[in-house]
């Protein structure tokens, strides 16, 4: 859902949906999700940050027409959460892939307690995700973390359309340990 706008959820709202990504599956319990808040007049610094670090970058698709866009939306949206996985340099036990899924699992349950609340959320990886210079801005050094984008969440701007989704059939086998 990415048209929302105002009201965001409440802070209790926001506690229950940030204590959702506690329940989240974490080999070794390292719990390597980190989020930031973002919300009012932040929003437009952010905007300022993310679309100025990527002109600088040397991306051609931000045309003055997509910067307008990209404002326009952020302005109606009442939350960002900006997502990272802590990189355990120390850790030798938990391989970093499993420390990755788990942040998106956290992430899952966020997204997840937000819908059942009635609000639209949704992951971007939009806003300069893969410019170190945001992910720097924000307070995740490159070094240490692994940027992965946003959580927009708000109210739903209009009728959430059903989505057509395939048959989970093409996508499944069954293994039965007997040689074809």
């Amino acid at each position: 859902m990415k048209f929302l706008r105002g009201p965001g959820p409440r802070q209790e709202e926001v506690d229950q949906m940030l204590q959702a990504a506690m329940s989240a599956p974490d080999h070794g319990a390292l719990r390597p999700w980190r989020f930031q808040l973002i919300r009012g007049e932040a929003i437009g610094r952010l905007a300022d940050v993310a679309i100025d670090a990527v002109k600088r970058s040397g991306d051609k698709r931000m045309t003055p027409e997509k910067e307008k866009s990209v404002r326009e939306w952020m302005a109606g949206v009442p939350l960002f959460v900006a997502l990272a996985q802590k990189i355990a340099h120390d850790n030798t036990k938990i391989p970093e892939q499993e420390q990755l899924l788990a942040t998106g699992a956290a992430v899952m349950n966020i997204l997840n307690a937000a819908h059942m609340m009635g609000y639209g959320a949704f992951w971007s990886t939009g806003l300069g995700t893969y410019v170190e210079e945001v992910q720097e801005a924000l307070g995740f050094d490159p070094l240490d973390y692994r940027f992965l984008g946003y959580l927009a969440i708000g109210t739903p701007a209009c009728a959430v359309p059903a989505v057509q989704r395939p048959d989970y059939r093409e996508f499944t086998s069954e293994w039965t340990g007997v040689p074809a």
